[in-house]
């Protein structure tokens, strides 16, 4: 069995910097693995803005 962690982030845009390298690295030297990147927030033009990472790791018995 896994437990699961959702986790705000972002990739960078014109005016901000990219997060997602920071919070895939800090996670994973807690023991989580990357499942997957879902795009959560769009634009006006229908671009994503923000993003949510999905991590996993086996639950401790």
């Amino acid at each position: 069995m896994y437990e699961y962690i959702f986790v705000e982030t972002s990739l960078g845009g014109f005016f901000t910097e990219a997060t997602y390298q920071e919070t895939i690295t800090e996670y994973a030297k807690q023991g989580w693995r990357l499942v997957q990147v879902l795009p959560t927030n769009y634009n006006g033009h229908g671009k994503p803005t923000g993003y949510e990472i999905i991590f996993e790791k086996p639950v401790q018995a």
